[in-house]
């Protein structure tokens, strides 16, 4: 009778649970799922906002926690924290949406700075798309598809290397090697310039 009052108790808690073991638990409950979402949707939503706008981002984020909910007999259980997972779904809905995400790109790209020249190195996951200046928005429609997904993961998912490598399904060695190539490429872009250019923590 205890051991039951305390299963329920953990249950009424999923705060105290990781997001591994929530998975785990939603193979046999599937209502358990929504804490998954409940702790991490608001911040997928405003990664989909970023890179593609409010208006796609609310179908954005339910199609990912859809997929994910789908594959979660395959998730990695030794992965405690799913946000390298649940961006690495992410990154792929985008990629059904790149011709919006162009277009934003393309239009902020043409606004008129209100401060012009004002690139400050304020840290990158404070950086949101309403305050990109017109030449950092050029600078990423001319990056890859490739090459925006991991500077964005890093910058504004605030991904470690190690994180972003497990996202996008490569070492992260090359996610070093890639992300040094693109800050160079959009300071380069900038005048010597880096909004990017406060280095994630390796844990």
């Amino acid at each position: 009778m205890r051991e039951d009052r305390h299963v329920v108790s953990v249950r009424e808690l999923p705060d105290t649970l990781d997001d591994s073991t929530l998975i785990g638990r939603s193979l046999d409950d599937p209502e358990s799922f929504a804490a998954l979402f409940d702790r991490h949707a608001d911040e997928i939503h405003r990664y989909a906002a970023r890179r593609l706008g409010p208006g796609p981002a609310d179908d954005v984020t339910g199609e990912v926690f859809l997929v994910a909910f789908r594959r979660r007999a395959r998730y990695d259980r030794s992965w405690s924290d799913a946000r390298p997972w649940l961006y690495g779904i992410a990154t792929r809905v985008v990629a059904q949406h790149r011709r919006a995400e162009r277009r934003r790109n393309h239009a902020l790209a043409r606004m008129s700075p209100e401060r012009p020249g004002t690139f400050d190195e304020r840290s990158a996951d404070r950086i949101t798309a309403e305050q990109l200046q017109p030449r950092l928005a050029r600078a990423l429609t001319r990056l890859s598809a490739a090459e925006r997904d991991l500077l964005l993961l890093v910058a504004w998912a605030d991904l470690t290397y190690e994180d972003a490598a497990l996202a996008l399904g490569v070492p992260v060695g090359t996610v070093r090697s890639r992300l040094h190539r693109l800050r160079v490429k959009v300071r380069r872009a900038l005048g010597g310039n880096d909004p990017f250019a406060e280095e994630p923590q390796h844990g």
